[in-house]
């Protein structure tokens, strides 16, 4: 930790020489293999920025003297913790969480395929990219991996609006050359070349990555799931995102066009898909021998609980994904969104959805591991630990601050809590995007937006 801030540097306006009071709440890791000692909780805390990341954090009464004349932010009794990551979420989607459907495919059909084919205009894909990351900040997710659709230009329009705001996103064109409509397909050459140009244009850029993007194994035959392997081989500092195992009408469908696999996490791993850069969302119905295999690729399963349980999908069981569980070794655990199959943008609302789901399976999720998972737990995830996830000198200033009494309920509630524990439960539980008191992006509050310079901030 270092122990001064230094008095001369760019202003307060680029996130420079504030600091923002409150109680802090960070992870040093995974509660459920730590313990207590993974939680740190400082009721009065004091973060100081500069040049949009994080210089000193720690008791308020121990700021270093040079940091004390900076502009304050003072939040009072409300929870400061690093910004939310959402490692699973639909961007051409946001209009049509709550659209029901029989199940995944026919949902596919009615809904999610006629709104994504009206991001072929540009201007159109534009003006969703900017609702779509004002969303995410009202929630308090600072950094996502996102799927586009699969028009070029649309992820070119969402790479601007997230490095306007210089933001933490990965995203990529989505991949599909089968069983789609006509306006929603390209071809295994096609649907490369467009990848290779959003990687060299985007990836690096500011914050900003690359993820190649095969929607799944029913839409992306083999020759597609090839020509992603080999970009992924080519380009072994992207990501990789896709979905399943999510529901068995799914799996069904993809042993019949796969016959000569083992499973369906075999067709992903023939082509070259799977790896410590791979994200596969749902894993509602994997085997054992697919989380083994997952777990030596290093790869993370993301469970989505809100969309399992609208679609109708399944409940994901978690104790496979715990420490304490033993036995065969599991692969990395991620928790997210999935807007617009998902009903909430709000991760601590996804949280209780999860928290909810392990009850049902005779499980529990402490609400500390909850928490790690929407911080540094899917940062880790994505590879972007170094920057974010944690309330640390070095790392950017993405930061949410949320009021355990943001409503009459929850005030009537906090008044009952005992420990921290007892408080993210709360939110978990009975939390939308009231609770979001602020979002902040590389030292900056996005959330709620400011009219002009406070010199904290602005």
């Amino acid at each position: 930790m270092t122990t001064s801030c230094p008095s001369s540097g760019p202003s307060a306006r680029n996130g420079a020489d504030c600091v923002v009071l409150g109680r802090l709440i960070d992870f040093a890791g995974d509660p459920a293999e730590l313990g207590r000692a993974a939680v740190r909780d400082i009721a009065d805390g004091a973060l100081a920025l500069r040049g949009g990341r994080i210089v000193w954090a720690g008791a308020a009464r121990e700021l270093p003297v040079d940091c004390r004349r900076a502009p304050r932010r003072d939040y009072g009794r409300c929870l400061v913790l690093p910004g939310f990551v959402d490692p699973h979420i639909h961007f051409p989607q946001y209009r049509i969480a709550a659209a029901g459907g029989r199940g995944l495919l026919d949902w596919l059909d009615r809904f999610a395929f006629p709104e994504e084919a009206r991001y072929a205009e540009a201007d159109h894909a534009a003006a969703a990219a900017e609702t779509f990351l004002d969303l995410l900040l009202a929630h308090g997710t600072t950094a996502a991996l996102v799927f586009s659709t699969v028009h070029e230009e649309a992820a070119d329009r969402l790479f601007a609006a997230a490095e306007r705001r210089g933001m933490a996103l990965a995203a990529g064109k989505t991949l599909m050359d089968r069983n789609a409509p006509a306006a929603l397909r390209d071809d295994a050459e096609s649907g490369l070349r467009a990848s290779q140009r959003l990687h060299a244009r985007w990836h690096g850029r500011g914050r900003l990555r690359y993820a190649v993007s095969p929607r799944f194994a029913i839409t992306s035959g083999a020759a597609q799931l090839a020509a992603a392997g080999e970009f992924l081989e080519s380009h072994p500092d992207a990501l990789m995102q896709t979905h399943l195992s999510e529901t068995q009408e799914e799996i069904a469908e993809v042993g019949r066009l796969f016959p000569d696999c083992i499973d369906y996490t075999d067709v992903y791993d023939r082509f070259g898909l799977l790896g410590p850069n791979s994200l596969f969302a749902h894993g509602v119905h994997l085997s054992a021998r697919e989380r083994e295999r997952l777990a030596e690729a290093g790869s993370t399963v993301v469970h989505c609980p809100t969309s399992n349980e609208f679609l109708g999908s399944g409940l994901f069981d978690i104790g496979p994904y715990s420490p304490e569980a033993g036995g065969a070794a599991a692969p990395r655990l991620a928790v997210a969104t999935d807007i617009g199959g998902g009903t909430s943008y709000s991760l601590p609302a996804t949280l209780g959805a999860a928290y909810r789901t392990a009850q049902l399976r005779g499980r529990r999720l402490a609400p500390e591991r909850a928490f790690y998972l929407a911080t540094l737990g899917n940062a880790r995830a994505l590879g972007m630990e170094d920057g974010i996830g944690r309330l640390e000198p070095g790392r950017y200033a993405d930061l949410v601050v949320l009021d355990p009494r943001a409503t009459p309920l929850l005030a009537a509630r906090d008044a009952l809590s005992e420990t921290l524990a007892d408080t993210l439960l709360a939110l978990m539980v009975l939390g939308d995007d009231r609770i979001v008191r602020a979002s902040w992006v590389s030292g900056r509050q996005l959330h709620p937006k400011q009219a002009g310079p406070t010199g904290c901030g602005s």
